[in-house]
């Protein structure tokens, strides 16, 4: 069976995607993000103090915790209590360098905003959706901490979203399910601003090596889809209000 009578979408389009805002009433911020069966609660706590190798220097810290839960897949899968596994570990770092990007870390003053995604249901796309849902809930911390006259300027410089790419049986596909991740020859994820600049590309071939060419067709391909969820991030934060 072929790629295409398996896959019920385009091969350009994403996956259903809904953005829930305010879903954890007790954070400063929050989004439930959907994308497809992929589910991913992100929460902003604020935290006025930083670490201490980021004293006296005048600038806050925005930083990412990421995990996932037991049943969150088909198996259960054990809680991480004797030390963070390595995948864990470069999801996180991932999270908290998105996030930064579009950041002015001098306007957030001396604070820290932790973004913790915790995945409840997994189907692909997991470190993706992290980074997209959590740029909702440190947006809507930021927009409290304005309300409450904390801050006096949004420290928020910009949006940031991600997404997966592959080369599926030979075809450049948009925001892979675990099905088409599992049997992809290319798989890439790109994190992207709204304005069309690249802040990480995560790109590995799982066979035969892919050329120049079909690498700029998923970079096109990712770009114009993080570009749709940037659109999806601004209607969910301008929603809650």
């Amino acid at each position: 069976m072929s790629i295409g009578s398996r896959r019920t979408r385009a091969v350009d389009a994403l996956r259903a995607l809904t953005l829930e805002p305010g879903w954890a009433p007790y954070a400063e911020g929050s989004c439930l993000i959907s994308t497809g069966r992929t589910r991913v609660l992100c929460t902003a706590s604020v935290e006025e103090r930083v670490p201490r190798w980021r004293m006296g220097s005048g600038k806050g810290w925005v930083t990412g915790e990421y995990s996932m839960l037991p049943r969150a897949t088909h198996t259960r899968t054990g809680r991480e209590r004797d030390g963070l596994r390595g995948r864990t570990q470069e999801i996180q770092r991932l999270i908290g360098r998105s996030l930064r990007s579009v950041v002015d870390l001098r306007l957030l003053g001396a604070r820290t905003i932790t973004l913790d995604c915790d995945v409840l249901q997994a189907d692909g796309g997991t470190r993706t959706a992290a980074v997209t849902g959590a740029w909702v809930a440190l947006a809507l911390a930021t927009r409290a901490l304005l309300r409450d006259a904390v801050i006096e300027t949004d420290p928020i410089v910009g949006q940031v979203a991600a997404v997966s790419v592959g080369l599926v049986e030979g075809q450049a596909l948009l925001d892979l399910d675990y099905g088409e991740d599992s049997s992809a020859q290319v798989d890439m994820n790109l994190v992207g601003t709204a304005r069309g600049e690249l802040v990480e590309v995560q790109g590995t071939a799982e066979g035969a090596p892919f050329t120049p060419e079909e690498m700029q067709a998923l970079m096109s391909l990712g770009l114009a889809g993080i570009e749709t969820l940037c659109a999806a991030q601004r209607e969910a934060v301008e929603g809650s209000e």
